[in-house]
């Protein structure tokens, strides 16, 4: 067991520094230290998460551990149904971001030196449906594999970041749009849609034009 509890500290270290480049505190430190950086700070952002999650997924794959989760029959159909559905949602879902900002490479541009995101509130089909539907779809990635035991440990270790993380990225959606961001919040459910807790067109429409 030795395996996974380096795995395990692997994901929590990573998960740690992922969230601590995310936060406001530290973007705002380097911005007042070393504004000249902060075009690059979402690029930079984007490389040192990519490369730092190789470690885990690193070690998740060389200590896959035995067979936990196996799906069969009807279920592995069902399962994979799933996975495909997921990943057509995500490809869709693409031309409702504004991936200029999100990769950093309009920062980078413009040459923005704001701490904050620049990118107005977004209600995508998605959205209106769940808050973080990029969450809930990696959701129905994960746990539609066969399960070794490394595995199975880092799916329940990035179930319960997403969760924890969509808490710390809402805290920071509400400083940038405020009481739009909070009536949004209250009308639509966070990352499993739930019923009543979904937005019409014309009430997404509504409420992302009232800031």
């Amino acid at each position: 067991m030795t395996y996974l509890m380096w795995l395990a500290l692997a994901w929590l270290g990573y998960f740690l520094l992922h969230s601590a480049l995310a936060s406001l505190t530290v973007k705002t430190f380097v911005a007042e230290h070393w504004p000249q950086l902060m075009p690059k700070y979402r690029i930079g952002f984007n490389l040192v998460a990519v490369l730092l999650l190789l470690v885990p997924l690193g070690l998740m794959v060389n200590w896959r551990g035995p067979l936990i989760l196996h799906w069969s029959g009807v279920w592995r159909w069902l399962a994979g149904a799933l996975s495909l559905a997921a990943l057509g949602l995500f490809a869709w879902s693409l031309k409702h971001y504004d991936m200029q900002e999100f990769l950093g490479m309009r920062q980078l541009r413009e040459h923005e030196t704001k701490v904050e995101d620049q990118e107005r509130l977004n209600i995508s089909p998605l959205h209106r449906f769940v808050r973080h539907p990029w969450y809930f779809l990696a959701l129905i990635l994960i746990w539609t594999r066969d399960m070794h035991a490394a595995q199975l440990l880092s799916s329940i270790l990035m179930s319960g970041y997403f969760i924890y993380g969509s808490r710390l990225e809402e805290a920071k959606l509400l400083v940038y749009h405020g009481d739009v961001y909070q009536r949004y919040r209250e009308r639509v459910a966070g990352i499993f849609p739930l019923p009543g807790k979904i937005l019409s067109r014309r009430e997404a429409q509504e409420l992302a034009s009232s800031k």
